[in-house]
């Protein structure tokens, strides 16, 4: 017997204005940003959000623009109702942010929200609801000139939508990046952003471009700008690009607007990437704020409902403009790197020291000044529990297991191992010659010692008298408040300062090669890039691997003598004695009679 076939139905008004909804407004940023939007298009020059619990209980947002009068506030919830269209064309020739109307409708139909506005020179305004998409009456509201939204309980009528919804930390983080962008691209805007009541951001309307990029980035981003200007055509080009040595792991920091727009578009992103070309390494990307300014006819800024996106009627030639005038600029600069020492708070690089004990899983510290030594706790010392494991006396293995059971046997009681190329350690063994790389063995002892002590939960940390500020983008410092317990179980005890700056106040005593704004940068960096894991012992494994990564010497660090032998005698602290972390191998094995043979000597 077969089926009848499903039949097509009509959806509800219902129904579909909450999927059109779900489009625009997929959590409290968005509902931000489209607020944002519509109050600049109304000519604010004083913008103030406030966010209660990241936006899932209260958003407030209140601006000076013209103001609605009181017959258009029940149209402000109206689907397809605008101020800033009349006709057809006008699509094709925006000069707006947003559409006053559209994202109202959006909102509306899955929050409690209230509208009051009142126009310049009107002696009352008036205000209205909007609940779940039905509308409330008008009523006489006598507020400043201005428009004030509130928005309450998002997504209270759909619940399913509300669970995808990450915790305050995150949301709010989301929000300031909302903020950022729109800040950056109006640098003539006052805006104010508190959450709880508490301040995260205020911008005057006096802080021009750079003063906003120092406010939310840090002065080191701020000082290692270079300024870029260029035009072709109609199309005009401004804005900023770092220093190559300020280049990220991922390509967050890059800030590209497209008539005041913030825009992701992989053509512009390419473009930018490829005049960095020879200059970052695989895998790098460079921190840049660009403005791309270019009449309205020339963009389509309606590719996605969100306005992220945009289309280029010549975009060859918006290519060539990005490409060519950030290299240019890159080749006028003086690019050769500064060593940057880290602040005194820190420690510095120390030496690899044997110890008359049992070798310790981490480098000893270096001797430091009187000063430093009055401005930290005493020092950690080596496990008193470690203790030398026995030597195998099981018969040859092959293959890697030789390599392993040679590193961790006879190798190092041999006088003769050399640092080679400051990347690789070369021993002779009896069976021949082991080549190991000095970074993927240390990482290796890093992470086994880091995770012992986290398992046995002694890990020790060195807490700082005065807690260092870290500058993070509100992305990462909204990741790094979200997995505060996680990193606490690493050392890394962090505190929310305000901003997107979060209070270092501790740091694993094990590690002494790495500043810990390092560890920590790299690990936040690396949540936001990959996502997070499953379950919390992959979170925390995950975690390990990077800031052992991070925290281990490095190819291309010369070690004295008495490093390397420190570092092979640390050798046999680890379990797997032929990976590293992330699966590389350690060591690699020449044998005697392979020696024998390429020489020709069998």
């Amino acid at each position: 017997m077969t089926a009848s076939p499903p039949r097509i139905r009509v959806l509800s008004p219902d129904v579909f204005t909450r999927i059109a909804a779900g489009e625009v407004v997929e959590r409290p940023a968005s509902v931000i940003k489209e607020l944002l939007e519509n109050a600049i298009d109304a000519g604010a020059g004083r913008i103030e959000v406030a966010v209660d619990k990241g936006g899932l209980e209260r958003i407030l947002v209140v601006d000076d623009g013209c103001g609605i009068v009181p017959e258009d506030l029940p149209l402000a919830f109206a689907p397809h109702a605008t101020s800033k269209l009349s006709e057809p064309d006008d699509l094709f020739r925006v000069r707006t942010l947003g559409f006053r109307g559209e994202a109202l409708a959006s909102i509306g139909n899955v929050a409690r929200v209230r509208l009051q506005s009142r126009p310049e020179g009107s002696e009352v305004g008036a205000e209205i609801t909007c609940e779940g998409g039905q509308l409330g009456t008008v009523r006489p509201w006598n507020g400043r000139p201005g428009t004030r939204v509130e928005v309450r309980n998002l997504f209270f009528n759909t619940p399913v939508r509300r669970r995808f919804l990450r915790s305050a930390a995150t949301e709010i983080g989301h929000i300031s990046v909302a903020v950022v962008r729109l800040a950056l691209a109006c640098p003539d805007l006052h805006l104010k952003l508190t959450h709880n009541e508490r301040l995260v951001y205020e911008v005057p309307r006096s802080a021009g471009l750079m003063d906003r990029i120092g406010l939310f980035f840090g002065n080191e981003i701020r000082s290692a700008l270079l300024e870029v200007q260029a035009e072709a055509g109609p199309a005009r080009l401004t804005g900023y690009v770092a220093d190559p040595s300020q280049d990220r792991g991922h390509p967050r920091m890059q800030y590209l607007f497209v008539n005041r727009r913030w825009v992701r578009d992989r053509a512009l992103a390419h473009a930018l990437l490829e005049a960095y070309h020879g200059l970052l390494m695989v895998g790098r990307y460079p921190v840049a704020f660009l403005f791309l300014e270019l009449p309205p006819d020339l963009v389509d800024v309606n590719v996605h409902p969100t306005k992220s996106e945009v289309r280029f009627r010549d975009a060859q030639a918006v290519y060539h403009l990005v490409c060519g005038a950030v290299r240019d600029r890159l080749r006028q600069a003086e690019l050769t790197p500064t060593l940057r020492t880290p602040p005194m708070s820190l420690l510095t690089r120390p030496a690899l020291r044997p110890s008359a004990g049992p070798p310790a899983p981490w480098p000893s510290p270096a001797p430091r000044s009187d000063a430093q030594q009055a401005n930290a706790l005493p020092e950690p010392r080596p496990d008193p529990t470690a203790v030398d494991r026995p030597l195998s006396t099981s018969p040859p293995a092959t293959s890697g297991e030789t390599a392993s059971r040679l590193l961790t046997e006879s190798v190092f009681r041999s006088p003769r191992v050399i640092q080679m190329h400051n990347a690789y350690l070369v021993v002779e063994t009896a069976e021949g010659m082991l080549v190991i790389d000095q970074h993927a063995l240390h990482e290796r002892i890093l992470y086994e010692a880091w995770k012992e002590r986290i398992r046995r939960g002694d890990l020790e940390v060195q807490q700082l008298l005065v807690p260092e500020p870290i500058d993070l983008t509100p992305e990462l410092a909204g990741c790094a408040l979200e997995h505060q317990r996680t990193l606490e179980q690493l050392g890394l005890r962090i505190e929310e300062f305000g901003g997107s700056t979060v209070l270092l106040r501790s740091y694993p005593a094990m590690v002494r090669r790495t500043p810990p704004e390092e560890l920590l940068r790299s690990a936040v960096e690396h949540l936001a890039t990959h996502g997070v894991p499953p379950s919390p012992e992959l979170l925390l494994d995950d975690l390990l691997k990077v800031m052992a990564c991070k925290a281990a010497v490095k190819a291309g660090d010369p070690l004295a003598p008495e490093e390397v032998e420190a570092l092979a005698a640390q050798r046999h602290l680890a379990d797997d004695t032929h990976h590293c972390p992330h699966g590389r191998p350690t060591a690699l094995l020449l044998s005697k009679e392979e020696l024998d043979r390429q020489f020709k000597r069998t």
